[in-house]
Order: C-alpha cells, then structure tokens, then sequence
C-alpha cells in the first residue's frame, strides 16, 4: 500500500447535524466500552465492534509487547473473512520495518494507506500487513496510534474496501480520538495489573515460611481480593515454641491499604514475641498482645485465634485455644464429621476494644486423621449474606473433601468456596496423623 501523508488536525468543513451527532454517539459509546472493566484487552474488543458498526467495515487492533507486536483481535463486517485471520500472534518488532504500521508504532502520527503493493520478502511486518489487507480485500486504511506519554502501546487500523469511500478528515480525527482513548484505557489497565501485582508480593513477603515445621502436615495460602489492587490486614502464622508445643495463629487487622498490611507485620512479630519469651497459654499471650499493641503501636481493632497445639507420643492431639472476635475454627474428620470451635470460655472481644478484658482459654482434643481449619472472613462471607450460610457452607465443603490430601483439601475448599473473592482470604489448615 502507498502511503499518503498525515491530514491536518482540524478542518472548517462544517458536518450535517445528523453525522454530527452519530460521531458523538459513537465517541460516547467508545468511552462507555472503554471503561467498563479493567480488561483491556476485552474492552478494546467492544470497541473494534463498535467501529466496524459505525466507521469502518474492517477493525484491526495491535498491542506492543516486549520486543513485537501482538495481534489482538481483527474485526470484519463480513465474519468468514474475519475468521481467515486468526489473531493472538505475534509479528515481528517495528525497530526495523519499513510497513506503516511500524511507522506509527515508532512514533508517526496517523497515517492513511491506499492501494495494495507487492510485499518485501525482506520486511516480515510488511509482508504480513500485506497478506492482512489483501485478507480483507483493504483499498484504503488509516491507521491510529494508541499513545500515552509519548509512548506507542499500540495501533488502531481501520479499513474499508470501497474505493471511492476514503476517510475524511472529520473521520480521521475522530479514529485519533478512539486511538487515544484506547491507549488510555490499555495503559490504565496495565498500571492496574501492575499495582494488583505489586500489592500481592508485598502481602506475600509479609506471611510467614512454614518450611521449619515439616514435622506437622500443615497447609495455608493468601489469596488477595480481584475487586481491588490493594494489600491487607489477613494473616496466618504457625511457630515453634521452646517447649516443643507449637503456635498456630490467624488473625485480620482492620483495613484495606498499606498501612494495614505494616499493621499486620508489626503485629505478627509482637505475637511471636511474646508467645515465645512468656510461657502463657494461649489467653495469657492475647492479654499480652492486646496491651502491648495498644500501648505501643496504633493498630486499633483485631480479630484474632491462638492456638497452642500439643503432641504427645502417647494419647491424642491437642490445641489449647482463644479467639478474640474472630470466626470459629472448623475440625473436620476423616468420617465427614465437622464441628465449629465455639466454646465460651474460649471467646472474648476483638483486640483493641478493652485490653482489661477477661480471656479464657478452651482445649480440644484432636482426632487422627482430623483437620482443623483457621480461616478469614472473606472464605465465607458475601455480600447481603447471613453469615450462617456461609458457615454452613464451609462445613458441607470440608465434610466432602475430609478424606483428600491436605493440599487437595486447602485448594478444593477455596476454589468451591469462591464466589468473586469480594475480600482476601487467609488460611491454615492442620491434618493429624
């Protein structure tokens, strides 16, 4: 394809009110397609449908990545022509090709091609723009970029096969418009992705290595929230203590940001601490908790679980246990038994609420080949839902999947346990041998 100079930004031709008002329709219809959810790549999608309605009979969108461009969907008035091309490829880079497309993604601004010339054996991202267009029967196409901060992520290409239908200038500066607002919505999308991504490696980093108790079976994991690119206040812990006995914690502090996610490591570490140096049982380490982390941090509300798990050489399993505010741990046996740790004298307030309270400490004697369960409120909790239901829920689930091994049964449960993961969910779980 020969290619013909940019066109001048603006132009005094006046538009009927009739096309006037269809170009706008279509740039709002493009920015509602745009913005409604932060994948990109479906949104740009949206968006090639919509201008193959509206402004072109073909749409193709590329996507730079590393070092080439991937094809990420071609869009055709015509569907068998469309399904001649199979996007999800990539081409080669544009450092070092002569197409338009490479133009473009190399800084040009939007660039009109009319007509269909031989390719360059020697130029693969010529050679494959010409089988594209000859593909789509293309006598004219414009292309766009999809730029944000001087920076090309992509290009937009609109094509059309009548030759006497080329792109006048109102419409080439409504395809820069889309481009635009494309590259916005892609370049959002991916610092998003990228803050998500940021968010879990900082919560993970700040959960404990279970790698020194490989004397237990015990199994946990972190799952953040999708609704958010945040870091929160869910943790899990599980320690050694002198006399041999071990610490089994889980807890969630208060908040959704970064300043709950510090919280929670500065408590975790006056948890073990504290468990490590007294000596108390379990009730005994959450006073001390309580007190501390009012006095000397600004951590404000707590829900909490301490367990102390014991085991002997001879006679059963045991955990010595507390629960300030926090939901009940779950047992469930091997026969598909399950029982919810609720005892009242292991019960208290939520930390930060009294650190004067009284606490108690309960003891459960674990059965062979049981599993106790400590979990977070976003395991079960749904919006609009009574929190019954989603312990019921849980206990079918870990009846079902007693018998598994513990991994299966840490997987499983949070797979048949999620239902869009409206908050992060922290879990440990224990299987006695």
């Amino acid at each position: 394809m020969k290619r013909e100079p940019p066109p001048p930004e603006t132009s005094d031709v006046e538009l009927p009110p009739e096309v006037a008002a269809a170009r706008l329709r279509l740039l709002a219809e493009a920015s509602r397609a745009l913005a409604s959810g932060l994948d990109a790549e479906e949104s740009l999608r949206r968006l090639a449908r919509l201008v193959v309605s509206q402004l072109a009979d073909a749409c193709v969108v590329d996507v730079v990545e590393s070092d080439g461009v991937r094809r990420l969907t071609v869009t055709d008035r015509d569907p068998e022509r469309a399904l001649r091309l199979v996007p999800g490829g990539f081409l080669p880079g544009p450092d070092d090709s002569a197409a338009a497309l490479a133009k473009v993604l190399r800084g040009a601004g939007p660039t009109v091609v009319a007509g269909v010339d031989a390719p360059d054996p020697a130029d693969p991202l010529r050679c494959a723009q010409w089988a594209l267009y000859r593909t789509l029967g293309a006598e004219t196409a414009l292309i766009v970029p999809m730029r944000v901060r001087r920076q090309a992520l992509g290009a937009l290409t609109f094509v059309r096969r009548a030759p006497a239908a080329p792109f006048d200038e109102q419409e080439q500066a409504l395809a820069a418009d889309l481009g635009q607002r494309a590259g916005l919505a892609l370049d959002n999308a991916r610092l998003y992705a990228l803050q998500q991504h940021t968010a879990e490696q900082l919560q993970l980093s700040l959960l404990p290595d279970l790698t020194g108790l490989a004397h237990l079976r015990l199994a946990a994991r972190y799952v953040a929230a999708v609704e958010r690119a945040e870091v929160g206040g869910d943790w899990y812990d599980a320690f050694r203590l002198p006399d041999g006995s071990t610490i089994l914690a889980i807890g969630d502090v208060v908040g959704h940001d970064l300043a709950a996610a510090v919280r929670m490591g500065q408590l975790r570490n006056m948890l073990r601490a504290l468990a490590y140096d007294s000596g108390d049982d379990p009730a005994g380490i959450m006073r001390r908790l309580d007190r501390v982390m009012q006095g000397l941090t600004g951590i404000e509300l707590v829900t909490a679980v301490i367990a102390r798990l014991t085991t002997p050489a001879a006679g059963p399993w045991r955990i010595e246990w507390t629960n300030a505010g926090h939901l009940p741990p779950l047992l469930a046996q091997p026969d598909g038994r399950t029982r919810l740790l609720e005892e009242v004298e292991g019960h208290a307030p939520v930390l930060g609420f009294d650190p004067g309270l009284a606490r108690g400490t309960a003891t459960t004697a674990l059965p062979p080949g049981a599993t106790l369960l400590l979990y977070t409120d976003g395991l079960i909790e749904r919006p609009g839902e009574d929190i019954g239901r989603g312990l019921t829920r849980l206990r079918q689930h870990a009846a079902a999947l007693a018998r598994e091994p513990l991994a299966v049964f840490r997987d499983e449960l949070l797979e048949r346990m999620s239902d869009g993961r409206y908050d992060d969910v922290a879990v440990l779980a224990l299987r006695v041998p």
